[in-house]
């Protein structure tokens, strides 16, 4: 009933955020010879934050369209390659006309489902694009997914994980972002089990929860603390009338919203007091910054009920992967069948989401990968977010990253030498250098 209440309470605030912003329009008019008084301004900016706090976020636009390479603007163009249902495998292309022939590496990130968009990690992407030919996963909000279209659950996301590393074909670099990396180890895992040829070359893990038992945070406890049938009960909820996805059975944004929000409560109600007063004074700057990151973080979507349980009861209650019991198509999910894979986990000092040592985890289970191939890196400073977007990723995260990626294509000879990055010997080990 509560994603019921959620609409119908949107439905209510509809005609009010209508007033809000006719009087706003009203205040700020050039001729109202009472538009730079005092109250006029507090008037306006009250109306403004009201019109953000009760509206809805429709999902953002990663917007690259151009990046630079070497001291050359390139072009970008974003492109859909692969389509399901659930997902859409999205190019971010650069122009080859002004790239000239180029060899980069081929990276995949994969973007978490667990209720923002895919475009949290356009950060992530924009400084990636580089030196890199990028692909991302775009997941589909489930409200948006007709009921007919059947389940998606943890085994269907790990097959779009192998199944886009097929595509984009071998000596594919894998980044799985936070949620994503335990279901990119359990498709390296079965890839390197069949002895696939296009298993990934590499796999960075960040901010990931392989091994939640270690230093574990709220959200873990909480997650052990309930049952299954808890979670079910209280916050999965139906998609009502009129979207598409129309009596699917989902995990709603609102209700992840909620849960990240109240984490840091006090911090988000600060920043909207600084966005009333900064508007009253004019201080457009700031209002930008605040609108800029609240645009994008307000802007959720639902998962699939299937999906959200299977990942609760797999990963933070029975810790399946790291104890060896995690099972996909029910099948056993191997990490020491992982011998070609190079390994590079990246954890936040301060990240309140994956503890530390959750995510350099994934080393102690994929025993078969040679130690001068395995890195682990702990960005000191950062939360959850600064891992994949911010000034600490551009440049002493990324850099590190590429660093891995590059090594890991000379020593396999994937790409040709040059004078900046002479090619080693397969068994090499990885130096990530100072930045």
């Amino acid at each position: 009933m509560h994603y019921f209440a959620y609409e119908f309470a949107h439905a209510v605030l509809s005609p009010m955020r209508v007033g809000a912003h006719g009087m706003r329009n009203a205040l700020e008019w050039p001729l109202n010879p009472l538009r730079l008084t005092p109250m006029a301004r507090h008037f306006t900016a009250a109306c403004e934050l009201f019109e953000n706090i009760t509206r809805r976020y429709g999902k953002p636009e990663f917007g690259l369209k151009t990046t630079r390479v070497g001291n050359v603007d390139v072009p970008v163009r974003e492109h859909v390659v692969a389509r399901t249902p659930f997902c859409e495998l999205l190019h971010f292309e650069r122009e080859k006309a002004a790239t000239g022939p180029r060899s980069d590496p081929k990276v995949l990130i994969v973007a978490p489902l667990s209720g923002h968009y895919a475009t949290l990690l356009r950060g992530t992407v924009q400084a990636m694009l580089p030196d890199h030919e990028t692909y991302i996963t775009d997941w589909t909000d489930a409200r948006d997914i007709p009921f007919a279209m059947g389940r998606f659950d943890l085994d269907d996301f790990i097959d779009h994980v192998i199944d886009f590393i097929r595509l984009i074909g071998p000596d594919t670099h894998v980044i799985g972002v936070c949620q994503p990396a335990v279901p990119v180890l359990a498709a390296a895992a079965h890839m390197a089990g069949i002895d696939d040829p296009c298993q990934p070359a590499s796999m960075t893990l960040m901010g990931g929860p392989i091994d939640t038992r270690r230093n574990p945070t709220g959200v873990n406890q909480l997650a052990e603390s309930r049952s299954l049938e808890w979670f079910e009960r209280t916050v999965v909820g139906t998609v009502p009338f009129p979207h598409a996805g129309f009596m699917r059975p989902v995990y709603p944004g609102f209700m992840q919203l909620t849960g990240f929000m109240t984490m840091n409560l006090e911090r988000h109600m600060n920043a909207h007091v600084d966005l009333f007063n900064n508007l009253v004074k004019g201080d457009c700057d700031s209002v930008k910054q605040h609108q800029n990151f609240y645009d994008e973080y307000l802007a959720v979507m639902d998962l699939t009920a299937e999906f959200y349980l299977q990942t609760i009861k797999t990963v933070f209650q029975e810790h399946s992967l790291p104890k060896g019991t995690m099972t996909h198509r029910g099948k056993l999910v191997d990490c020491s069948a992982i011998r070609d894979t190079a390994l590079m986990t990246v954890e936040g000092e301060r990240d309140d989401v994956c503890g530390l040592g959750q995510t350099e985890a994934a080393h102690d289970i994929c025993t078969n990968i040679p130690a001068h191939q395995k890195v682990h890196y702990m960005q000191e400073g950062v939360g959850h977010f600064g891992i994949f977007n911010g000034t600490r990723w551009r440049t002493e995260i990324q850099p590190r990253i590429r660093e891995f990626i590059r090594t890991i294509e000379y020593s396999r000879g994937s790409l040709p030498t040059d004078k900046r990055y002479p090619r080693r010997s397969r068994h090499v080990e990885i130096a990530i250098s100072p930045v």
